[in-house]
């Protein structure tokens, strides 16, 4: 589905191939639901970025870089939100919540990983906290994201639960304004 960028230079596009390549090892997968969004060489990177997420629906994804950095936006089902909430806290890898919007040592439940009043939504940096791949979403043992270069596995909420992965991903600063829009940064 291609929309008309909200920022010059910016493309948006779906089914967009992801790859990861660390110690001559290939991954490449197509998926359907997922919407990138990168500057152009010429456009200057702005910061705080708004992204516009009212195309998305139940189960969806939006991939946008912000700070050189890949941002995934989720709205996540309703299952995967029942999920989240029924993680049980001491079966974290990394119990701290990591993320910008709360004090730093704010517990990893998955309300703390949502926005604010609106737990269907996860913003999050999509890079592996291991070494800085890109995690694939929607896969591993937990139904998160997998870094298929290490094995790492995070939940539906970013939080590590397998692999070599120290810390949950983090969660940049971010609000909603008022209702589909997002402001990143």
């Amino acid at each position: 589905m291609l929309t008309k960028p909200s920022v010059p230079g910016v493309a948006i596009k779906s089914a967009v191939p992801i790859h990861c390549d660390v110690h001559s090892r290939r991954f490449h997968r197509r998926y359907e639901n997922i919407q990138i969004e990168t500057f152009g060489h010429q456009t200057r990177k702005v910061d705080p970025i708004e992204v516009d997420a009212s195309s998305l629906t139940s189960g969806t994804s939006l991939v946008v870089t912000w700070r050189d950095k890949r941002v995934v936006v989720r709205h996540r089902t309703e299952k995967e939100g029942k999920d989240g909430e029924a993680v049980n806290l001491a079966d974290l890898k990394d119990p701290i919540a990591r993320n910008a919007n709360l004090p730093a040592d704010a517990p990893a439940t998955d309300a703390n990983r949502a926005a604010p009043g609106k737990e269907a939504w996860i913003v999050m940096v999509q890079i592996c906290t291991h070494l800085g791949c890109i995690p694939v979403g929607q896969e591993g043992d937990a139904g998160g994201w997998l870094c298929p270069c290490h094995g790492s596995q995070y939940d539906g909420a970013g939080r590590i639960r397998k692999g070599p992965a120290p810390e949950n991903m983090a969660v940049p600063v971010f609000q909603f304004i008022p209702n589909t829009k997002i402001r990143i940064g």
